[in-house]
């Protein structure tokens, strides 16, 4: 259909008024509106239900560019339907003596009128878009196809675009990342739902889900990684986690922050409202990322076990999260290491995973070093058998673009997943196999279509890291060596 419509005619030339095909029949006027609210005032509006199209017109020519120029990329959807946007031919939308104007009229009267947190206001709006009067301002977040990591920075500067953000939750259930996010009015939360359901933070991954909670409001005790009260800088941080600095706290409070698209997350979703391309420019001193986006790629990984460094290659659990190319173990650290990965977005994967995890009687610390790269030592050197290249192992997990096993990243759990098992190997060797790694078996199931996979559920999360560092690509005979993974499942 889109290839069709754009041979049908010349791409016009811009415009503030821009002409939305495809639109779902049962859409409401609000649900349009939302699609220009990111990028500017929307002065105007004419529906064309019959027609499945609409005109949307815009405040400005610069903010009908800009939303054009981030919706064509990657196409909005309304209702999980594909809409499709591009300049009109009109200059501007005169519907004053057209039928059926009064419910485009009302709700753009709604938005406009709307002072923040008027509660009457916004439940008409709501009431419009098919929301239940009285809904809350808070939401519920889920993130799906979670393969590169998303922090609570990240989650403020999408939702930001839409109002108000005064506090936000974020955790792990039932093995997916989840947030609570909680707006300054249910207006703000009703344009964010429209907007950002089903759509995805990085191309083809990182997929919201988002619904109204039935809380009507979050009660944060710290200001960590992991919940934040943007209204209260005088939290502790609780945990031994460092609080949000009082600069950036500003910085977040008093303007949005657009960041740049990067290699291998090719643009943000369209309903974020960032342009592409566009450059960081935090309103304090110095440079802020986003966390791998882009960014170093090693990590300093802090309070490992040096007795177990000896016996067993423990950046084979940091290769769930990546691509490791290169380990150097301190010379006069033992229990400190640095990890080079593949980019980035794999080392904040890592980090996101492996901090906080317990690792032969350890509680490991991982974060992003000072260090860009890690150097190979010269010969002669006497540190030099602690400095190993693994750039061109042939356990790397992430080599082949679009790989399954870029959809199967999940955190530490205390079932895995075996794959790679060859017909003779029995549940009995398998289960004496992860005995023998001082793992409890309380569970066994192979796949019912594949036998050569299976699911092995052990004692507990620590027991889970020491068998997949040790039998990770273990040697099943018949040219098979066992591959093990972390799953999201229970036995």
């Amino acid at each position: 259909e889109k290839k069709k419509f754009k041979g049908d005619r010349l791409p016009c030339s811009p415009s503030r008024v821009l002409h939305l095909r495809q639109i779902p029949s049962d859409v409401t006027e609000a649900e349009v509106i939302s699609l220009g609210l990111p990028f500017g005032k929307v002065t105007n509006l004419l529906m064309l239900k019959g027609k499945s199209q609409a005109f949307l017109e815009m405040a400005s020519e610069e903010a009908a560019v800009t939303m054009v120029n981030y919706y064509t990329p990657a196409t909005p959807h309304l209702r999980r339907q594909p809409v499709y946007i591009q300049y009109s031919n009109h200059r501007e939308l005169k519907t004053d003596n057209l039928p059926n104007q009064a419910r485009a009229q009302a709700a753009l009267q709604a938005v406009n009128a709307m002072p923040s947190g008027n509660l009457a206001i916004a439940n008409a709006f709501a009431a419009e878009a098919g929301l239940p009067p009285g809904q809350g301002s808070v939401l519920r977040i889920i993130v799906e196809n979670l393969f590169y990591p998303v922090t609570l920075e990240v989650l403020y500067q999408i939702f930001s675009k839409f109002g108000s953000v005064l506090k936000i939750i974020i955790f792990t259930k039932n093995n997916q990342f989840q947030a609570l996010l909680q707006y300054a009015d249910p207006m703000s939360a009703c344009y964010a739902k429209m907007a950002l359901d089903g759509q995805s933070i990085y191309t083809a991954c990182c997929t919201l889900r988002v619904d109204f909670s039935r809380l009507n409001s979050l009660k944060v005790k710290y200001n960590n990684d992991k919940s934040r009260d943007f209204t209260r800088s005088d939290l502790p941080s609780g945990n031994g986690q460092p609080p949000l600095e009082p600069s950036l706290s500003a910085a977040y409070g008093t303007q949005n922050i657009i960041f740049p698209s990067y290699a291998g997350a090719a643009g943000f979703a369209p309903a974020m409202g960032f342009a592409q391309g566009a450059v960081t420019t935090p309103a304090v001193s110095g440079h802020m990322t986003v966390p791998g986006i882009p960014g170093n790629s090693v990590l300093l990984v802090s309070n490992l076990n040096p007795e177990a460094l000896v016996k067993f290659p423990f950046w084979i659990f940091t290769g769930v999260y990546g691509d490791v190319h290169r380990v150097k173990i301190m010379f006069k650290k033992k229990e400190n290491a640095l990890v080079q990965m593949a980019d980035a977005a794999q080392a904040q994967l890592a980090i996101s995973y492996l901090n906080g995890q317990r690792l032969y009687g350890r509680v490991l610390r991982a974060t992003l070093s000072k260090h860009q790269t890690v150097q190979l030592p010269r010969e002669g050197q006497e540190n030099q058998g602690l400095t190993k290249d693994y750039s061109n192992s042939p356990l790397h997990r992430f080599k082949k673009p679009g790989s399954k096993n870029f959809q199967n990243i999940f955190p530490p759990s205390a079932t895995l997943h075996l794959s790679n098992i060859p017909p003779s190997v029995t549940v009995d060797y398998l289960k004496n196999l992860f005995a023998s790694a001082g793992s409890t078996v309380k569970a066994f199931r192979f796949f019912q279509k594949n036998c050569k996979m299976a699911l092995i559920q052990l004692g507990c999360v620590e027991e889970a890291l020491h068998a997949l560092i040790e039998l990770h690509n273990y040697d099943l005979g018949e040219n098979h060596h066992l591959r093990v993974s972390f799953s999201k499942c229970t036995i």
